[in-house]
């Protein structure tokens, strides 16, 4: 896991795993699915390929320090 993405890559074809945290009190599914469709939808404008698969990975859980939150972008929510 070095940078918290694989894909594999076939003449015609991707095959995506992402690993991710997630920010403490979203909705887990809600986030994967998302995630899925924004990197399926720019892999294959970007490249022309079929992304078979985009695999999310959930690899922890994010609590935010209450110190720091205001100054942190949005993410995906």
């Amino acid at each position: 896991l070095s940078k918290g993405v694989k894909v594999e890559v076939g003449e015609k074809e991707a095959a995506v795993d992402l690993f991710v945290i997630v920010e403490f009190g979203v909705r887990i599914p809600d986030v994967a699915s998302q995630i899925q469709m924004n990197v399926k939808r720019a892999i294959e404008g970007m490249t022309g390929l079929s992304v078979v698969e985009v695999n999310v990975h959930v690899q922890g859980v994010a609590f935010a320090n209450p110190e720091t939150k205001e100054e942190e972008p949005n993410r995906v929510r």
